[in-house]
């Protein structure tokens, strides 16, 4: 068989395989376009043409969608419960997973062991007593409570990320050279280790914020007055129990997810930088 043959076969498959791929894009592009057109169309021209472009272009589904949702206030609930679930599980993990890379004592491998035990451990399963708890200690209906529970939730899998970029990619030298200047422990840690530590640090950001952001359950067991409501609980509180207006759903839908769309457009090239940093040996 000669090469040009083969060339054309393997330009062949190609071919096919890109044809495949353009059709399962333009597969899943399909519900995105029906989300978003639909936001400027009236609920009967929804109704009777689902998919056409829209024939009299209007945003007031979207005055509407704000107006309903108090979107200012809903939104800030939702950025300071984030914000703060993500500042505190990043330090707390960082810290954890530190002392826990460095130190090879047994009790310390048991410890870490205990953590990934956790990420066995469905969260569904205490959510009784972790009601109890956050009742007991009065801080039931605070933006608070949902912060505390997602630190604690989220901490599991971020430590596992931590410790593994720390015994890979963090050299010891550098902490040594450090202690023989006369550092402190936990300056060594703040000045030398946790700036090496911003790649896995930004993945641990995305992951978080992704999973508060879209988190349901801790919002809805734990916030019950509207004036604590976060982005998704006014969006479930739209939706009727025989019948829903998609024309005011989902204009309320792109204004709670294009935040989170923005973020991680932005920081999405850490992802991968800092999972193949965290695999890597040197």
């Amino acid at each position: 068989m000669s090469s040009r043959s083969i060339q054309r076969k393997a330009e062949g498959r190609t071919w096919i395989l890109e044809t495949i791929l353009i059709l399962l894009a333009v597969l899943f592009i399909i519900p995105i376009y029906y989300l978003v057109v639909t936001t400027f169309k009236s609920p009967d021209e929804a109704t009777l043409h689902p998919m056409a472009l829209p024939f009299h272009f209007t945003i007031s589904n979207y005055t509407e969608a704000w107006k309903a949702m108090n979107y200012p206030r809903v939104f800030m609930n939702t950025a300071i419960i984030t914000v703060a679930s993500v500042t505190g599980i990043i330090l707390f993990s960082a810290m954890a997973a530190y002392s826990l890379a460095r130190r090879t004592h047994v009790v310390n491998r048991a410890i870490f062991y205990f953590f990934l035990a956790g990420m066995m451990v469905p969260f569904q399963m205490g959510l009784v007593s972790l009601f109890k708890l956050v009742n007991s200690l009065g801080i039931m209906n605070t933006l608070l409570a949902v912060i505390c529970v997602n630190i604690g939730g989220g901490c599991i899998v971020a430590i596992f990320l931590f410790k593994s970029f720390i015994s890979s990619s963090v050299p010891i030298e550098l902490e040594e050279a450090a202690y023989i200047d006369g550092c402190s422990e936990q300056r060594t840690f703040w000045l030398i280790a946790f700036p090496l530590l911003m790649p896995v640090t930004a993945t641990v950001a995305i992951i978080t914020t992704l999973n508060v952001w879209n988190d349901f359950l801790n919002p809805l067991l734990f916030l019950q007055s509207r004036e604590n409501n976060v982005i998704l609980l006014e969006v479930y509180r739209n939706i009727g129990q025989f019948s829903v207006d998609w024309t005011s759903l989902f204009p309320m839908l792109l204004l709670g997810v294009a935040p989170l769309m923005t973020f991680y457009l932005i920081m999405q090239r850490y992802v991968i930088k800092g999972v193949a940093a965290g695999a890597l040996k040197g």
